[in-house]
């Protein structure tokens, strides 16, 4: 997600300055004009606007507070996007540490896969002062189709995991669906083309739908950040005493499929939980 971004900020014209964790991945920007940065240190000492796309909450704390991170020589006035999908809590921590220090922060996370990415067409969330939110609306602008303001920090990375748990949700239905209608005996084939033309089906779920119809799960959106997300989101349901039981049942088989995932020393797509649900119902 993050090159998609960086690439997207590169073609607008703008100066980009590249830090990744794996550098191999940043020199491709080099060949496109982009300074590789060693550090996490070395590239806020040189930005005006800082973008972070991280996995996990473990990674945004290494490359923010950590002795080489973002916050020991961001300058003050300096603007941090923070698009990593995480827990509401961490985001409200980076921006009142950040303010310590004169450095604003929004929480940004964003709706949509590399596709949308890479076209400027993602949905971004935003939490934190609406005043340096107007003032990155044309930054923000390059990478979405629609940004919307929520309010404080925080709300933004809240508003992430509502939207992750539908998209989780709709995707075990879905899996679900598919196991009831072939073990039930329709053409699977032909099953999957009508059911991808009903209104009930997403557009997210009528791509997903295409995984399954191949029996081929290429990673738009990793098992393992799904799971890791579900966490996240139980995590803020047993904050506020929210029942969340259809989540806590699709934990459970996105689990277990990233537990084969894993042995297999594989990734899929986190649709592939209906290959686990036809593999449940005895369906080769």
């Amino acid at each position: 997600m993050g090159s998609r971004m960086a690439g997207r900020l590169q073609s607008a014209q703008h100066e980009v300055v590249v830090y990744n964790r794996t550098r191999a991945r940043a020199e491709q920007f080099a060949q496109r004009g982009a300074t590789i940065a060693q550090t996490p240190r070395e590239l806020a000492a040189q930005s005006e606007v800082i973008f972070s796309s991280l996995a996990n909450d473990a990674a945004l704390e290494a490359v923010m507070f950590g002795a080489d991170g973002v916050l020991s020589s961001a300058r003050p006035g300096t603007t941090l996007v923070e698009m990593s999908t995480v827990n509401p809590e961490t985001s409200r921590r980076l921006h009142d540490s950040a303010a310590l220090t004169g450095v604003f922060v929004l929480d940004a996370p964003v709706s949509g896969s590399t596709l949308q990415a890479e076209q400027g067409r993602l949905v971004i969330f935003v939490g934190g002062e609406e005043n340096v939110f107007e003032r990155c609306r044309p930054l923000l602008a390059l990478l979405s189709a629609k940004t919307f303001y929520l309010g404080a920090s925080g709300f933004g990375a809240t508003m992430k995991l509502c939207v992750n748990a539908m998209l989780g949700l709709g995707v075990q239905a879905l899996a679900e669906s598919i196991a009831l209608g072939v073990k039930a005996g329709l053409p699977r084939e032909r099953f999957l083309q009508v059911l991808s033309e009903t209104a009930v089906v997403s557009p997210s779920q009528k791509a997903k739908i295409e995984n399954a119809r191949k029996s081929e799960y290429p990673a738009a959106f990793a098992l393992s950040l799904m799971l890791k997300d579900f966490g996240l989101i139980l995590d803020l349901a047993k904050a506020h005493s929210v029942s969340m039981p259809a989540t806590a049942a699709a934990v459970q088989v996105a689990a277990a499929e990233n537990a084969r995932q894993t042995a297999a020393h594989s990734d899929e797509d986190f649709s592939v939980v209906v290959r686990a649900m036809e593999r449940e119902a005895g369906i080769e």
